[in-house]
């Protein structure tokens, strides 16, 4: 039998996982008895953690904002000195790992006392980031709240812009956020259109939680969902190319935001990739440095050779006309 801290730490892992638990869920998880479940609940809420109950026949348990500071051996600034570092990591990528920094910093905030959760909140408002590229970055602030409403499952009115600066107006209910190595995208149902979308982070200017929980029937893959809606949906032109990789290979050669990845077989795979003309398209394909077919369109497949050719001719070769 694991010792009671283990078990404690184990039920807040849990409840921190999705939005609610019943007592008979939990205690088929931990392999004890719904009266151990009462009890450690209770002693969860001694020591500050706000488990909250839910009434009815379909209730059960939600783990809320705290009374008091969890059992960390924590000052508060030391606290805020973790929050922002993690808040950092995620908006940076420094760790390799912005979806575990994230998660992290939502299981602390959500523990933390007002005083301290106040202070955060106005250091979120004093810092500027500088942005990466040219290109528009998410506040902190935001990315925790779409964070909390995907955590939640909860119904959400969506204030957006698109890129032509078009704002809008849906209810949508959240799922994911994916992270591209370049932006943050937020995948949700649109309610009204009854589509999964993918939106841009920085694009969403306001969220309105309606406090409806929403359950997501058959969700698909948020990273596929977004690498095809990055991969091909915004350029004129695609190419569809045969490599001799295995599908893990093709991945790490051709990454998911720049192409759709269909196996071909055990050794093969297919890869459709946008541009914005053929002669773009061929100098892509020839950086990548391996082996290739290209299966359509013809004039990417003539753009590609007539650049292999000019090189070859440019290092001393001769071909035949």
């Amino acid at each position: 039998m694991i010792s009671t801290s283990a078990r404690l730490l184990r039920l807040v892992s849990l409840l921190s996982s999705r939005p609610s638990w019943t007592s008979r869920e939990l205690a088929g998880w931990m392999e004890v008895t719904e009266r151990t479940v009462r009890r450690d609940i209770a002693r969860l809420r001694e020591l500050g953690y706000g488990v909250e109950s839910e009434p009815g026949p379909w209730g059960g348990y939600r783990l809320g904002s705290g009374t008091r500071m969890p059992p960390l051996i924590l000052d508060d600034e030391e606290t805020l000195a973790v929050a922002v570092a993690l808040r950092d990591a995620a908006l940076s990528g420094v760790l390799g790992s912005e979806e575990a920094s994230l998660s992290a910093l939502l299981k602390l905030r959500q523990g933390l006392p007002p005083r301290i959760a106040d202070r955060l909140g106005e250091l979120d408002s004093a810092f500027a980031y500088t942005p990466r590229h040219d290109e528009q970055q998410i506040t902190p602030g935001m990315l925790l709240e779409l964070a909390v409403l995907c955590r939640r499952s909860e119904r959400t009115r969506l204030s957006y812009r698109d890129r032509e600066g078009k704002a809008t107006v849906r209810d949508v209910a959240p799922y994911r956020l994916v992270h591209t190595g370049r932006r943050w995208y937020f995948v949700a149902r649109d309610v009204a259109r009854d589509q999964w979308r993918t939106f841009r982070a920085d694009r969403v200017t306001h969220t309105q939680p309606t406090g409806q929980t929403v359950e997501l029937i058959d969700p698909p893959d948020p990273a596929v969902l977004v690498s095809r809606s990055i991969g091909g949906g915004t350029y004129p032109l695609s190419v569809r190319v045969r490599l001799p990789l295995p599908l893990d290979a093709a991945l790490r050669l051709v990454r998911p935001t720049a192409g759709i990845h269909h196996p071909d077989g055990p050794e093969g795979t297919i890869v459709e990739i946008g541009g914005n003309d053929a002669d773009e398209l061929a100098a892509y394909l020839l950086s990548l440095g391996t082996p290739l077919q290209v299966l359509s369109p013809d004039n990417v497949r003539q753009a590609l050779l007539h650049r292999t050719r000019e090189l070859f001719e440019d290092n001393g070769g001769n071909l035949p006309s």
